[in-house]
């Protein structure tokens, strides 16, 4: 049971201030992930402290993007390149597994080369050299092939964002996505934890697949992506 302010209002500042603070880059009380793990930011309010932060973490390491419950002020140093809605999800009762295709297969260090190739082709989300240091991937061969994957990104007090779900252009329409999704999200259920996931409200083809997995609307956050000026 959660009390106090929900862990997922602000995902991303709980996530870097506990269980995945090894990851995080400090400036003043801005907070983000290494270049290589992420993109993503948070900052504890918008006071004039915290925006100049949070705008010279963006001159230090490049573009970030943040996940807040309002719209961002702006930010000294830095540009607003895309503010837009999306949704949180996620999925309380048991998600149930599934018969899939092929092997769900483990994915680590040695398919990092491979799993940075299929997000860079069908763009998933942020994905980057290390992304997948941050929790459990699993995916899908066929002939040596790596054709899908899902995987484990942010995690906030006791829940755990699905992330990284992609499958390559002529693989789509097998619902390939759907299996390693139901997996993956059964795996942190067994571990005791609620899987959650983002997309952008306007995405109402995954909204509906997210939805048909059993993953209900939490709530709307505004995202913003922020650019060195």
């Amino acid at each position: 049971m959660v009390t106090g302010p929900h862990p997922l209002n602000r995902p991303v500042w709980n996530a870097l201030k506990g269980p995945q603070a090894q990851y995080a880059i400090t400036r003043g009380p801005a907070l983000r992930f290494e270049p290589a793990i992420g993109q993503f930011a948070a900052i504890p309010d918008t006071a004039p402290e915290s925006l100049a932060a949070l705008g010279q973490l963006v001159q230090d390491f490049g573009e970030a993007i943040l996940f807040e419950p309002a719209d961002l002020p702006p930010v000294p140093g830095a540009d607003l390149t895309l503010q837009a809605q999306a949704v949180q999800m996620i999925a309380e009762r048991q998600i149930a597994p599934s018969k899939p295709p092929f092997e769900i297969l483990p994915l680590g260090e040695a398919d990092a080369a491979e799993m940075l190739a299929l997000a860079a082709l069908t763009k998933p989300g942020p994905f980057f050299a290390r992304t997948h240091e941050l929790g459990r991937f699993i995916g899908f061969r066929e002939g040596g092939v790596l054709i899908a994957m899902a995987g484990e990104r942010m995690r906030a007090g006791p829940f755990t964002e699905v992330s990284g779900v992609c499958t390559l252009p002529e693989h789509r329409g097998k619902g390939l996505a759907g299996h390693l999704m139901r997996h993956v999200a059964g795996v942190i259920q067994d571990r005791g934890e609620t899987p959650f996931l983002h997309a952008f409200a306007s995405n109402t083809g995954a909204i509906g697949l997210y939805e048909s997995l059993g993953f209900l609307l939490r709530a709307e956050l505004t995202v913003s992506v922020l650019a060195p000026a």
